[in-house]
């Protein structure tokens, strides 16, 4: 029969907490001994013998051995014993070792029995080894016992840390969530036994980020934890989360990682113009469409959120210019929308409004998300030339008209509030023959040589008009 340990004393056995199976070669049954851990009492063992004894004389037993891992001694690591009832104490039985680590892990004392492991033991590594012992005749290697398998178990300790395999994290949340919002779930994994003892039990903790934030003890999830976290006051945070295992035990091992928050933004800041008047200039004589200045309204949020819509909401000028959003820069670009005369109305006064288009039910409360300036715009005065008027003549003259005498007064007017005097010149290439001539001052254009219509039946005179600075 195979044994495992001295079965002389079996609540040894039974008190290390190794299972015993029999079975019975001849009849086929199957006889499980366990117990608690501790020695078995007198009359415990007694009956134990008892049972021993009535099984056939070639039954054998199957044992499972635990050993814990990282034994740290000099010495070999005792794992346990195989013996067979057919050893007599005399060394006539050899014991044999074969399997998984076989010689390399374990060695077994082929005259006790004795199994011990020679290299440290990681069950991260491996967990179990399956071996298979062998008892033969000393003398003649004839087998003594059918060959049996056995596996040692390797138990574990507390010897890895908690790691976060994907830390460190990045997260965002908006600003001004409730209290409780859900941020980001971090996990922590432990290399040991989850179903041995706590050793792989994490318990989470929060090191760093309070009170802005909180972490579920058991699952690793982050919450916000304060009211009214504004971006615009602080907008990033570093969380360090920490998880313990031996469910968070002294004596526990611990792991941290890095959560990077980011607080996004909503659009919880109105808009608001910096200056109440805007003081502009243009000149009468600027093209229409071109650009007269600039507004702008302030909003501390960004992106879409700080989106700005201008219009032209009062004033005197509103058929006169234009406003437009610049979608870069959110500013609003007064346009010149008609022609300008200094003469006909010399400023305006425009009230212009900025808006955000977007809005969140939410925090209208905080409002209104619009806000006003007055714009004053001035209309300056640009040197204009002189203006006829009318632009075109059309003069007949008899032919036998005599030289010197005034055809048609020519008027021409500074449009100016200044007025000045009007000095009045004949382009000399409109008429080469010198037939005409204009008085300067007057604008009177007279005959300056005898006119022939057989000769010259139209004349088409040019006459200048110069304003006296």
């Amino acid at each position: 029969m195979w044994t495992s340990g001295r079965m002389s004393n079996a609540k040894n056995l039974l008190g290390l907490g190794i299972s015993l199976y029999f079975w019975g070669l001849m009849d086929l049954t199957t006889t499980v001994l366990s117990g608690s851990a501790g020695p078995l009492t007198e009359g415990q063992e007694d009956n134990l013998s008892d049972k021993l004894h009535q099984r056939m004389k070639r039954s054998w037993v199957w044992n499972q051995f635990f050993v814990l891992e990282e034994y740290t001694g000099t010495d070999p690591l005792y794992v346990g014993k195989l013996h067979s009832d057919m050893d007599r104490g005399d060394g006539s039985i050899k014991y044999i070792l074969s399997g998984e680590g076989a010689g390399i892990v374990f060695t077994i004392d082929d005259t006790t029995g004795d199994i011990h492991a020679i290299q440290r033991l990681d069950r991260e590594e491996r967990s179990q080894y399956t071996l298979r012992a062998q008892a033969l005749d000393r003398r003649t290697g004839r087998p003594m016992e059918p060959e049996s398998e056995f596996i040692i178990k390797i138990q574990d300790i507390n010897d890895n840390e908690p790691k976060f395999l994907d830390g460190p994290y990045v997260a965002s949340v908006p600003e001004m969530s409730p209290v409780g919002t859900s941020v980001i779930q971090v996990t922590a994994t432990d290399a040991d036994d989850p179903t041995y003892g706590n050793s792989a039990r994490v318990v989470y903790s929060i090191l760093q980020g309070q009170p802005y934030f909180s972490v579920d003890s058991r699952t690793g999830l982050i919450r916000t934890a304060l009211m009214n976290m504004d971006r615009e006051a602080k907008e990033y945070y570093e969380v360090i989360i920490q998880a313990k295992d031996m469910g968070g035990q002294l004596g526990g091992l611990a792991g941290t990682t890095t959560v990077n928050i980011t607080l996004s933004d909503v659009n919880d800041n109105p808009p608001r113009f910096p200056q109440k008047h805007y003081q502009m200039s243009v000149l009468e004589s600027a093209p229409v469409s071109s650009t007269v200045g600039r507004v702008v309204a302030k909003d501390l949020d960004e992106g879409i959120n700080a989106e700005m819509k201008y219009s032209l909401v009062d004033g005197d000028g509103l058929d006169v210019f234009d406003i437009n959003t610049d979608p870069n820069y959110q500013v609003g670009i007064i346009t010149v929308r008609k022609p300008l005369s200094f003469e006909s109305k010399k400023s305006y006064t425009l009230k212009v409004e900025g808006a955000n288009p977007h809005l969140e039910m939410r925090f209208l409360n905080l409002g209104p998300f619009r806000d006003t300036t007055t714009v004053h715009i001035s209309v300056e005065d640009v040197d204009e030339p002189p203006v006829f008027e009318p632009s075109f003549y059309f003069v007949e003259v008899p032919e036998d008209v005599e030289i010197g005498t005034t055809i048609q007064i020519i008027s021409a007017k500074d449009p100016d509030v200044t007025n000045n005097s009007i000095r009045y010149s004949i382009d000399r290439s409109s008429d080469p023959g010198r037939f005409f001539y204009v008085d300067i001052t007057s604008g009177a254009l007279m005959t300056a040589r005898p006119l022939d219509r057989e000769d010259v039946s139209w004349h088409n005179i040019t006459v200048l008009a110069v304003e006296l600075s």
